[in-house]
C-alpha cells in the first residue's frame, strides 16, 4: 500500500546520514529511500514536507513509531537558549533529523562494530553480517523490484541465535578485528539470556547504562549510543571525537573546569551546556554532530 502525509521537521537524507542508522539507503530515484528494520522493509519518498510510505498495511504504524513521528521536534528546537548561537544554528541546519526507534539488539552489535570505524565501513560490516546470518526478506520484491540493484540487501539483521552460528574465526574473517571477540561473547550472552533484551527494554536511562556497561565490549560511549538509538532514551548524550571537539571548542570554560578530573570533564560540560534540555539532550547532540560533520566539515 501507499500512504502519503505531511510531516514537519523531518528530512530522510539528514536522518540517514546522521550516524545513527546503517540500513537506510538511497533508492534509484531522487528523494527515495529504502529501509530495513526489525525484519521489515520500507520504501519511502520525500518531496519537501510530503512523504509517501510504501509498505504492507500492517507495518505502517510501526514505521511511524520507527521515525518518531508523534514527537514535536519543533518544540524542542524552540526551547533552545537564543544565547547559544552555535546550538541554534546547528538545530536550524539539522532540523530534519529525528531519533529513530531501532532494534536494541541490532544497535548493540552495530555500535560495537562502530568503534574506530568510518560510516561506510560500519555499513559494509553490518550488511556482511546480515547476508551471512540473517533471514532473507522474501516480501521485499512485492514493494520494490529495484531493491536488489540499488538499495540495502534484502536480509533481516540476524538474531542472537543466528549470529551464534558464527565462530570467532568467522567473525575475524569479516575483518571485524578486536571487535570480533566482543560480538562473539555478546551473541552468546544474549542467546543464553545472560544479556536479557526484554529486561533491557524496561529499564530507564541510568539503569540501562549501568546494565549495558556490565557486558564485555560495551563501554560508556557505545552504551549511550544503544540507549539513544535503540532504547529511545533521548536524554542520552554519546561522546565521540567529534562531540569532544565541539564541547571543547564551544562549551569549555578553562577557569570553571580547572579542578575537574579529566575523566569527569565532559559529563560536567554536558550538564552545564545541555542540562536545560532535560529529557531530550540527545536530540541536541544529533544537531551539533550533524552540523560539525556534514555542514561545517563539508565546507572546510
Amino acid at each position: 500500500m501507499k500512504y502519503t502525509c505531511t510531516i514537519p521537521c523531518f528530512d530522510l537524507e539528514q536522518t540517514a546520514l546522521s550516524g545513527q542508522c546503517f540500513r537506510m539507503m538511497p533508492g534509484n530515484e531522487p528523494g527515495l529511500w529504502n529501509v530495513i528494520s526489525r525484519g521489515k522493509f520500507l520504501s519511502v519518498r520525500q518531496e519537501n514536507t510530503s512523504f509517501t510510505f510504501e509498505c504492507s498495511e500492517d507495518t505502517l504504524s510501526g514505521w511511524h513509531s520507527y521515525f518518531d513521528l508523534s514527537a514535536d521536534y519543533q518544540a524542542m528546537i524552540d526551547s533552545i537558549d537564543p544565547e547559544d548561537t552555535y546550538l541554534a544554528a546547528a538545530a536550524q541546519a539539522g532540523k530534519g533529523i529525528r531519533i529513530l526507534r531501532q532494534d536494541p539488539w541490532e544497535m548493540i552489535i552495530t555500535f560495537v562494530i562502530s568503534q574506530q570505524k568510518t560510516i561506510p565501513a560500519i555499513r559494509s560490516l553490518v550488511e556482511a553480517l546480515c547476508r551471512g546470518y540473517g533471514t532473507p526478506l522474501s516480501a521485499v520484491s512485492e514493494f520494490s523490484p529495484s531493491l536488489t540493484e540499488s538499495g540495502p540487501l534484502p536480509f533481516a539483521f540476524p538474531t542472537p541465535e543466528q549470529l551464534c552460528r558464527a565462530s570467532l574465526d568467522d567473525l575475524l574473517a569479516l575483518k571485524l578485528g578486536y571487535r570480533a571477540k566482543y560480538i562473539h561473547r555478546l551473541c552468546r550472552d544474549a542467546a543464553s539470556g545472560n544479556l536479557d533484551l526484554d529486561h533491557l527494554n524496561v529499564l530507564d536511562y541510568r539503569e540501562a547504562m549501568e546494565y549495558l556497561t556490565g557486558f564485555y565490549g560495551i563501554g560508556k560511549k557505545v552504551a549511550n549510543c544503544i540507549c539513544l538509538f535503540g532504547l529511545h532514551h533521548i536524554e542520552a548524550f554519546p561522546v565521540d571525537t567529534w562531540i569532544q571537539k565541539i564541547l571543547m571548542e564551544h562549551y569549555f570554560d578553562k577557569e570553571k573546569y580547572l579542578t575537574i578530573p579529566k575523566s569527569q570533564l565532559f559529563d560536567h560540560i554536558i550538564q552545564d551546556g545541555f542540562g536545560s534540555y532535560e529529557g531530550y539532550a540527545g536530540v541536541m547532540q544529533q544537531y551539533i554532530f550533524h552540523y560539525e560533520r556534514n555542514v561545517l566539515g563539508a565546507n572546510k
